[in-house]
């Protein structure tokens, strides 16, 4: 499996299909519990991404359209190790690509931007030599926890946010290698 695709399975496997919480802020078109119209969320794609889309009628298709065009391809995933792209396109998806960028930029030394480009991609590729991708894998995901770790809405999803980044690793390892991963 490509990484994209292996990247787009997890991700729709983590988000699931149509959810209406009214308590998720990204279920509302103005990304605020209670303000604008509680449309959802669906397949991971969130009302408050996009407060135009009909999130109810979303077909898998172009769920995947909008996966690459909007995140992965902002985050230059084609040209990082696929384990660090499955990584960083998570990290787009729920805190946005320009939040996803810096992760990896700080843990790499770049300019702190929100753009991956080649000076990003240069330093990533001289901290691969350096300390290996399993470490920067490590950095860049416990960057992306103490983020979200003050979010004002950690209180209520912080624990499933938690569990996720834990097994991301492994179920991304898994899908490259064209095995199923489960949670117990």
């Amino acid at each position: 499996m490509n990484a994209f695709d292996a990247a787009f399975a997890i991700v729709v496997g983590n988000e699931g299909g149509y959810s209406n919480n009214p308590e998720d802020p990204g279920n509302w078109t103005a990304g605020k519990i209670g303000v604008g119209e509680l449309r959802g969320t669906k397949f991971g794609i969130s009302a408050a991404a996009f407060p135009t889309l009909d999130i109810a009628a979303l077909n898998l298709e172009d769920a995947k359209h909008i996966y690459r065009s909007r995140y992965w391809i902002p985050i230059s995933a084609d040209n990082l190790p696929d384990l660090l792209a499955i990584l960083l396109f998570d990290a787009a998806v729920n805190d946005g690509p320009f939040r996803a960028a810096t992760f990896l930029q700080a843990a790499v030394g770049a300019a702190e931007d929100g753009l991956i480009g080649p000076e990003t991609i240069r330093a990533t590729t001289h901290a691969l030599a350096r300390i290996g991708l399993a470490r920067l894998c490590g950095e860049v995901s416990a960057r992306r926890l103490l983020f979200t770790t003050k979010l004002p809405d950690w209180r209520v999803f912080g624990e499933g946010w938690a569990e996720r980044l834990s097994y991301l690793p492994f179920a991304a390892t898994a899908a490259l290698n064209g095995k199923p991963f489960s949670l117990p």
